[in-house]
């Protein structure tokens, strides 16, 4: 399956693999935009308390200092 769409991509021309790559590219960006302010109207944006709560199950990391 990957070997046929590998086959296809590199058999069209230069300027269409550009164009396909700036379109995907301008695709994912506008999806960047467009999920802070889809959360802001359905009303998913974290909290503050949403926040502390996620910070307080991060796990913690101490740097232990190897014997050498």
């Amino acid at each position: 399956m990957a070997n046929a769409i590998w086959r296809w991509y590199s058999g069209l021309t230069t300027r269409t693999r550009l164009v396909l790559g700036v379109g995907i590219m301008a695709y994912a960006g506008f999806g960047l935009l467009a999920s802070d302010q889809a959360e802001k109207s359905f009303g998913l944006t974290p909290t503050e308390e949403d926040k502390q709560r996620l910070k307080e199950q991060m796990p913690k990391l101490r740097m232990v200092d190897k014997d050498a």
